[in-house]
Formats: C-alpha cells, sequence, structure tokens
C-alpha cells in the first residue's frame, strides 16, 4: 500500500492530491473523497489511515480555494467543481469511480454524476448539501451585506494565533476538544487565510441566501436512479439536518440512509472505522451503474413528457 501527496497542475493552476494505491491491481474502479467547504483532504485523513481494507485507489483532492490547492479569483459553482474532479480523475487515468461527498463536497458529487453520468458508479452523500432549504443560521448569515468584513475580523492571524494559544493552554490544564469540534474549529481555522476566505463567501454566497440552501438537487435525482445511492448523516447534525437524509433516500429506489447516532456533522471523522466498513460494504455489494449518454437522454426525454404545441 502506499499515500502519496503530491501537485497536480490543471489550465495553469495547482491542485493538492492525496493517492492511496493497492497494492494489487483494482482493476479501473476508484474512490474519489470530495471535503465540504473551508475544508480540505485532510478532512478525510481518518479515511485514508484505512484504505487498505478498500482494496481500490482511492483520491482525496483539496478543491480549488481550499487546502493547499490555489485559490484564483475564478468560478467557484459546482459546474465548475465538478469539471475540476473531473478533470483530476482523468489525468489520474480514472474513467469510473465511486464518487463520496461530504457537507459542499456531497453537492459536488451530484453534480458530478449530473455531467458526467459516465463516469460515476455510486454516490455516496455525507451529511451533504443540496438536499433542502434548512441549513445552520451561521452559514445562512454569509448572505448579510456586511459578513464579508465581520468574518475578516474574526478569522484572521491574529484571532487564529490567540485561539490556538488559549488551546494549548487548555490541554496543560486536562482538557481537550472532542474530535468533531476540532475538525469543525479546523475548517473555521482555514478562513484567515484572505484567498479561502474569498472563496468560502463566493461558494456560501451562490448556494445559500437568509432563508436557506438555494441550489437544490432534488428535482434531478431522478437522473440517479439507476446509480446505487449512500447516505451517511449524524443524527445530531447542527449544519445539515438529518431530515434532508430521510427525504432523499424515499426518493432513490437504489438509495440507502444510515445514520449515525452519535455523530454530529462529520461521520467519517468522528468514526472512521464504522464509516470505512460502510463504504466498504457498499462498494462490494452494489454493482457499479455504468450508465452510457443513451440511458440519460431516455431519462430526460421521459421526464420532458410530449412536446405541445405553443
Amino acid at each position: 500500500m502506499t499515500l502519496e501527496t503530491y501537485t497536480l497542475t490543471l489550465h495553469g493552476r495547482r491542485i493538492r492530491l492525496h493517492e492511496h494505491t493497492p497494492p494489487s491491481d483494482a482493476g479501473d474502479e476508484a474512490i474519489v473523497l470530495l471535503h465540504g467547504i473551508a475544508g480540505s483532504a485532510e478532512t478525510w485523513a481518518p479515511v485514508l489511515a484505512r484504505c487498505a481494507a478498500l482494496g481500490r485507489r482511492v483520491l482525496a483532492p483539496d478543491l480549488p480555494g481550499h487546502g493547499a490547492s490555489e485559490a484564483p479569483r475564478a468560478d467557484y459553482g459546482l459546474g465548475a467543481l465538478a469539471s475540476t474532479v473531473r478533470d483530476v480523475l482523468a489525468v489520474s487515468g480514472v474513467r469510473h469511480a465511486t464518487v463520496v461527498g461530504h457537507s459542499l463536497g456531497g453537492g459536488v458529487a451530484m453534480q458530478f454524476a449530473y455531467q458526467f453520468p459516465e463516469m460515476c458508479d455510486r454516490l455516496v452523500l455525507v451529511g451533504s448539501a443540496g438536499l433542502g432549504p434548512e441549513v445552520s443560521p451561521v452559514l445562512r448569515a454569509t448572505a448579510l451585506p456586511g459578513a464579508p468584513a465581520v468574518l475578516a475580523c474574526a478569522v484572521n492571524r491574529v484571532t487564529l494565533a490567540i485561539a490556538r494559544a488559549a488551546a494549548r493552554l487548555g490541554r496543560r490544564l486536562g482538557g481537550s476538544l472532542k474530535t468533531e469540534t476540532r475538525e469543525l474549529a479546523r475548517h473555521f481555522g482555514s478562513l484567515a487565510d484572505p484567498a479561502r476566505r474569498r472563496a468560502f463567501l463566493f461558494i456560501a454566497r451562490s448556494l445559500i441566501d437568509l432563508r436557506g440552501q438555494r441550489a437544490s438537487a432534488v428535482e434531478k435525482l431522478y437522473l440517479a436512479e439507476a446509480v446505487p445511492t449512500l447516505l451517511v448523516w449524524g443524527a445530531r447534525d447542527p449544519l445539515i439536518p438529518v431530515a434532508h437524509g430521510h427525504r432523499t433516500a424515499e426518493l432513490l429506489p437504489n438509495g440507502r440512509l444510515t445514520v449515525r447516532q452519535n455523530a454530529k456533522h462529520f461521520p467519517h471523522v468522528s468514526d472512521p472505522d464504522g464509516f470505512c466498513l460502510l463504504l466498504n460494504e457498499f462498494v462490494t455489494g452494489t454493482e457499479p451503474a455504468r450508465l452510457t449518454l443513451d440511458d440519460v437522454v431516455e431519462r430526460l426525454t421521459a421526464a420532458a413528457g410530449r412536446k405541445t404545441p405553443s
């Protein structure tokens, strides 16, 4: 087993990629792990450390504007991010993938399945965005006019240094943060970098307004009915409610929902062993979709109905 981290250059911009390669040939299937907003592939570190049981190539990129990837003034819409994922897979020699997306990464995964159905074998949506309007008030607040200035004052190199010093003092006094709290703090801390903060605000404001999430994949889920789909949610998720997972599972004939009772928004971090067991059972127990353009056209045509004169 090898686990490598390297940098790709796509369209003149740097993309950081973590890749696990199994010791034996795993065929042409791979698993790609997509992180959430303000996150990075580091959120998948506990999963990457347990990749041997999966027996497949596993790729975890830092999406543009996140982690160690470049953060240019560019389009950070779901379509652009899904195209980046396609390009990463293409240059890595991957033609078919099980796409695992957490939070924003779930929205990117569903967009990927919509744009590139022939490459999407399966979907795994973890506390996914894009499946209902309800979302944390903190994320809705990014739509307020003064949000950029407030965020810049609240999260910067000075406040981050103070927070880290306080955390070190707390550890010396015997305190400790829970695993998911540390993960959320790491996401929040990434916004101290102005370029990543700009990318965060662009993405948040393009998907969320004061009433909640605007972007929704629900009306297009019928196109993914043939794609095996696993939904994993924390029962106590404070950012995106588990009700989204229940509703989505009812809409997908090939979908199933697993609710982790002791988890919040990062079930893959709070219980990586359990998550990897779920993922391995799902991948080995389902057949890849392998859709063609004709399959998609057939579903689109059936849903569009008969043309009527105007």
